[in-house]
């Protein structure tokens, strides 16, 4: 088996709203995640990101762990509302007091700082405009984009432009289980996925305007496709239906994105709802798109398909996690590949892990067995699709820390850092020293 690549990076990944707390501290302005959870009903148990993890207060002790994690990188968001509390104007002058003392003290330590700039929390004053449906918002991110690109020149040489906007145009605006909570037909969808590659396009624009040398990239999820059997037939017919708009969920596939971002044009097995949006196109905004660096993938799970593209149910008891997520670990292998082959572009894994249900055992210990043997099967699978050609740059687990999980509030745990929400506390997990091992081996000891 090839190793991975010498410069391979190693790291984790988390983001501000699920861990950061402080949500009204230092000038911050609401978000539509505050909004969301504060109104109640939407979040199980009623759960919030008021406090979270609290690493708003705990930087020193939180990248002192990364440390000891053996961590390359650490992969963090920016909340937009602490930068710009209405999500526009007039810069807010503590807004960038934690992340400085973060990013210094992750340079202190060796470790990599790439910023996520939106993953999800957007500002309250931008969703009453509209939100992702006024394309006004494009003018705004670009702003918030070069405002923060030019506070960290020289310091950060690696940026994500957008999460998951499958996550945040569907669970957000298609069926309402995201903020803002919105429940709109399919063309308004559609626009929305528009909209934030136009804003995409804006803020990398904006980047490399402030700083050529940066890396901008973006981070996609959606249907991730592998074959029954390993076959020239069945793997094709995997990659055409990770790719096939015209089956059930067009709303999450890398292509209803990508393909407008990168190709500049909507896959010919689009469905009629999308195709009628695309002919209010103005045929300007194509040339507006801009190609990212890299292309993140959050891999979890993903679907067997046989030969003739036909979805192969799980046999029964086929292993899943603690929030019933598939184990699938040949995803891994197969989707780098698919996205590599269809946009040519290198590729992180931004996210890949599961949910436990970890405990603190009566040696004060956490022992997550399980995360163990689903990384070690996940990152084999990886290495299987580098070997066959996949540009892979780099791996970042999700997630550092246990966090609050969006609309299944702290139910879910799936850090390599345990926290007692009680009192804060951080316990390292058994799968910190596996993973810590893998670091310094650069995966050989897998």
């Amino acid at each position: 088996m090839n190793k991975f690549p010498k410069n391979f990076l190693w790291g984790a990944a988390c983001a501000s709203y699920q861990c950061e707390g402080a949500w009204d501290e230092d000038g911050k302005g609401p978000n539509i995640w505050d909004d969301f959870c504060h109104m109640g009903g939407h979040v199980k148990n009623q759960d919030n990101g008021d406090i979270a993890c609290d690493c708003y207060h705990r930087v020193q002790e939180d990248v002192a762990l990364m440390k000891q994690c053996g961590l390359q990188a650490y992969r963090f968001s920016v909340s937009w509302a602490r930068i710009f509390p209405n999500g526009d104007g007039i810069v807010n002058p503590l807004g960038f007091i934690y992340y400085d003392e973060l990013v210094d003290s992750l340079l202190k330590n060796g470790i990599q700082p790439m910023i996520t700039l939106y993953h999800w929390d957007l500002p309250s004053a931008l969703q009453d405009r509209g939100g992702w449906l006024n394309r006004d918002i494009t003018r705004a991110f670009a702003r918030y984009a070069e405002v923060v690109a030019q506070h960290f020149k020289g310091r950060v040489h690696t940026y994500m432009t957008l999460n998951e906007p499958q996550c945040i145009a569907q669970l957000g605006y298609g069926v309402g289980v995201h903020a803002p909570g919105l429940v709109l037909d399919e063309e308004k969808v559609a626009q929305v996925f528009h909209v934030l590659c136009l804003a995409h396009s804006a803020g990398m624009r904006a980047i490399k305007a402030v700083d050529p040398t940066a890396t901008v990239g973006v981070v996609t999820c959606g249907r991730q496709c592998y074959p029954q059997t390993d076959t020239p037939q069945n793997r094709e017919s995997a990659y055409q239906e990770t790719f096939n708009l015209s089956s059930p969920g067009w709303q999450f596939t890398s292509n209803i994105f990508l393909d407008s971002l990168i190709l500049r044009k909507y896959d010919e097995t689009a469905p009629e709802t999308v195709r009628r949006f695309a002919h209010t196109i103005d045929p300007s905004d194509w040339d507006m798109m801009e190609t990212p660096d890299f292309i993140g993938i959050n891999i979890y799970n993903g679907e067997m398909v046989d030969a003739e593209g036909r979805y192969v149910k799980p046999h029964p008891g086929a292993p899943v996690t603690a929030c019933k997520w598939k184990v699938t670990p040949e995803v891994m292998h197969y989707c780098t590949l698919h996205i590599y082959r269809r946009y040519g572009i290198p590729v992180y894994i931004t996210e890949n892990g599961l949910s436990c249900n970890d405990k603190v055992y009566l040696d004060g210990a956490v022992h997550d067995a399980e995360r163990i043997d689903f990384l070690h099967r996940y990152l084999l699978e990886l290495q299987k699709g580098i070997a066959e050609g996949a540009p892979v740059l780099g791996y970042l687990h999700w997630s550092l820390f246990d966090n609050f999980e969006w609309a299944e509030g702290y139910d879910e745990r799936f850090g390599m850092i345990y926290v007692d929400y009680k009192d804060g506390r951080r316990i390292l997990k058994d799968s910190v020293k596996w993973y810590r091992n893998v670091i310094e081996s650069n995966g050989d000891s897998l």
